[in-house]
């Protein structure tokens, strides 16, 4: 089609668009478009200062009088950036964010008007609760909910729009987003951390949850985008067939970045560093077309709201340079799919890590503890975790040799496994050996300094030295709800470990052999979910069963964990989400699973009758004219000799079509009805049902594209597609 083809030449031929040039030091306009401390020494009092401070660093309440102050000020300061508007920035249980602009003008009579801003417009706002996902929470009729401000999370400037990160509850002071439970959790992980802490002589440590994103992504060119309605409406490919040429020489990784790529990443990084995004890392991933941008870490809150920021840039910035971003784990079938890896570690304000290894037998005791009882969490806690990283899209890279099992298990590496092992056998504390030079037998490269573990790329929960890497968590999500899992069941353990050892003390035992006592049982307790071997074996899926770990595939039987009888009670203990609110969520996650499947199949269906059928019979058409005109130009002997391939594909393309015709029909009547069921119902019904017709289909469509001429199939290929330069 020439549609095809002009959009194909016009991608290949595009000249990179240039990014707005940025100062050559970062410094001079890092954070620039940031309500941060800089401009609040300039916009607030010292004494208001000082209040907004011991609140984001405290979690004290902030009195009415200091909200008026800081609106005050915070209005002088957007309005002097060129803001016109504000608006309370949330995220609501979509998975994204949501904002609503108001303007600083109030319209007065006599044709005049003042910008006002006042301590209630930022501290409080009123959304419309009923039109956000809520599982039940929130109907038509009771639309009341409210977003608060986060002083510990800085206003910013998007484009003319003043935004105040927000949390958002309802009316009867349920939580409707991601927000508020991951503060929740990360209150709980670092009260329950400070406790034990407490046993080290560090109980007035003030403990900090930190989180570490690495956000992967592929880039499509815009104009080939637009010819995929199904990139379009569900994005990911609902069918294709493979290119000769993927991923298989492995030249894409860490290899040279593609200029309008380049262009790409420098606007990025340029936009992201002005809302004080403290982006790294930028390079090719393994897939063609992938890529990975990631920050240094930042305290769990603060990184959380930065990732969904950034998504939103890259999103706006590609659109600038003719560039479709795509955050599906699995856009692509047949390469590897997308992650977003999330680092997680703790650490006190004045730099001590955790979980690194001390020089005292104290320290190495502080992390043997700290290490156990993160291990013990994920032990307990397993099929939660899980559940909190499924998803309709994340199903379709999660296990596929490419990505980390469905399995919940922890890579932890030789010598810290043989350090634990040798600790439930010594009455003594264990010592970990420093770094190890390495030489690597070339005069003029100096030493390698090797880490104290390996790097396991099969594991969902990998030990990377100081920190764990939650490897499972998809490209698309918000990393909100792994946090929060992760955090909860750390925090709870953390508060069992405590009361055991106080039990121990109370009995009369010395209080570090109560602690090392009660980290040995921790870590025998966990040792079934500890594995460094390949998490990609059919043999570890076994294995894993025969260890008690939870081995379910399904996405909504997987998200049963959050209802279990353990779960309620372990968040309702820590306080981060009651009962009412975990099931309410649920139902927004298997609904959410339901109309993803529902709008693939629905596109799907489309796609067959609209595209493929009709470009199959045309190319029909032209091999029964072929094979008549054959018969009237060769004798029956030649016929036979020269027609029979022909006449075989002519039949092979029916069957084709009649099978697509039929699944067409077949996925359309169960969507129609499924849709009078409900919730895990509905949600089982569309995993067992729905998409293993889906995936039939897609082999037949996938068979017919590799026989229909090319200059007759209607949509770019994956050729096309992944190799954009």
């Amino acid at each position: 089609m020439p549609g095809r083809f002009s959009a194909i030449e016009q991608a290949f031929d595009r000249e990179p668009v240039e990014a707005v040039p940025p100062a050559r030091d970062t410094s001079s306009y890092y954070g620039c478009n940031v309500f941060n401390r800089e401009a609040m020494r300039k916009y607030l009092s010292s004494e208001t200062r000082m209040i907004v401070y011991e609140s984001i660093e405290n979690g004290v309440t902030l009195d009415k009088w200091v909200g008026e102050h800081v609106a005050s000020g915070m209005k002088r300061w957007a309005m002097d950036m060129g803001a016109t508007h504000y608006t309370h920035w949330f995220q609501p249980l979509t998975g994204g964010t949501a904002e609503k602009h108001d303007s600083f003008a109030e319209p007065r009579v006599a044709g005049r008007s003042l910008e006002e801003f006042s301590g209630d417009k930022l501290c409080q706002q009123e959304p419309d609760a009923s039109s956000f996902p809520s599982g039940g929470l929130r109907n038509t009729f009771e639309a009341r909910g409210y977003t608060a401000w986060d002083p510990s999370s800085p206003a910013f400037i998007l484009g003319d729009c003043l935004c105040i990160p927000t949390v958002f509850i309802s009316y009867t002071g349920e939580a409707l987003d991601y927000k508020t439970p991951l503060m929740r959790s990360t209150s709980a992980v670092k009260r329950a951390a400070s406790d034990v802490l407490a046993y080290f002589g560090m109980g007035d440590a003030a403990v900090s949850c930190f989180l570490g994103w690495e956000q992967e992504y592929f880039l499509v060119d815009s104009s080939l985008y637009a010819l995929r309605p199904d990139l379009m409406l569900s994005d990911r490919t609902l069918i294709g067939h493979g290119s000769a040429r993927n991923q298989q020489l492995d030249d894409h990784y860490f290899g040279s970045i593609p200029p309008r790529v380049m262009e790409f990443m420098k606007e990025v990084e340029f936009e992201g560093y002005k809302l004080g995004i403290p982006l790294k890392t930028r390079h090719n991933e393994v897939a063609p077309n992938q890529f990975e941008i990631a920050p240094v870490y930042e305290e769990m809150d603060l990184a959380v709201d930065h990732n969904l920021l950034l998504m939103s840039i890259m999103r706006r910035v590609a659109d600038r340079h003719k560039f479709k971003v795509l955050f599906h784990e699995k856009p692509f079938k047949g390469i590897n799919g997308s992650g977003k890896h999330c680092n997680w570690s703790l650490g006190t304000a004045d730099g001590v890590s955790l979980l690194s290894p001390g020089r005292t037998d104290e320290e190495n005791l502080r992390f043997f503890a700290f290490m156990a009882n993160v291990l013990k969490a994920v032990h307990d806690n397993n099929g939660l975790l899980k559940a909190s990283i499924v998803s309709a899209s994340n199903a379709h890279r999660l296990g596929s040799s490419e990505a980390p099992p469905t399995i919940m298990s922890s890579f932890l590496g030789s010598q810290i496994t043989a350090a634990f092992e040798e600790l439930l056998g010594t009455d003594g504390v264990v010592k970990m050996e420093d770094k190890r030079g390495r030489g690597v037998g070339i005069p003029q490269v100096p030493e390698l300094l090797v880490d104290n573990t390996d790097r396991n790329r099969t594991s969902p929960f990998a030990f990377t030295g100081n920190r764990f890497e939650f490897r499972a968590v998809g490209s698309s999500a918000n990393c909100a709800s792994p946090m929060t899992a992760l955090n909860t069941a750390v925090a709870y353990q953390l508060r069992r470990f405590k009361e055991a050892v106080d039990g121990r003390v109370s009995a009369g035992e010395p209080v570090m052999k109560a602690v090392l006592d009660e980290t040995r049982e921790a870590y025998r307790a966990s040792r079934a979910v500890c594995f460094d071997g390949n998490g990609y074996s059919g043999e570890w899926e076994e294995e894993a069963g025969r260890r008690g770990l939870d081995t379910e595939g399904s996405v909504p039987a997987v998200l049963d964990h959050f209802t279990s009888p353990g779960t309620i009670k372990m968040y309702e203990d820590t306080g981060v989400l009651s009962e009412v609110e975990l099931r309410a969520r649920n139902e927004v996650a298997w609904a959410h699973y339901a109309m993803k499947v529902e709008i693939e199949s629905r596109v799907l269906s489309d796609l067959a009758y609209n595209h493929v059928i009709p470009v199959a019979i045309r190319f029909q058409n032209v091999l029964f004219d072929n094979v008549l005109k054959s018969r009237e130009l060769f004798t029956d002997e030649e016929f036979e000799k020269y027609s029979p391939q022909e006449l075989r594909q002519i039949k092979e393309i029916a069957d084709y079509i009649n099978f697509i015709r039929t699944a067409a029909d077949d996925m359309d009547r169960m969507c129609d009805e499924f849709s009078a069921l409900e919730g895990r119902e509905m949600a089982v019904a569309y995993h067992d049902r729905l998409i293993p017709r889906m995936d039939s289909m897609r082999g037949y469509v996938d068979a017919l594209e590799n026989i229909v001429d090319d200059q007759m199939w209607p949509l770019p290929k994956y050729r096309e597609l992944l190799f954009i330069r």
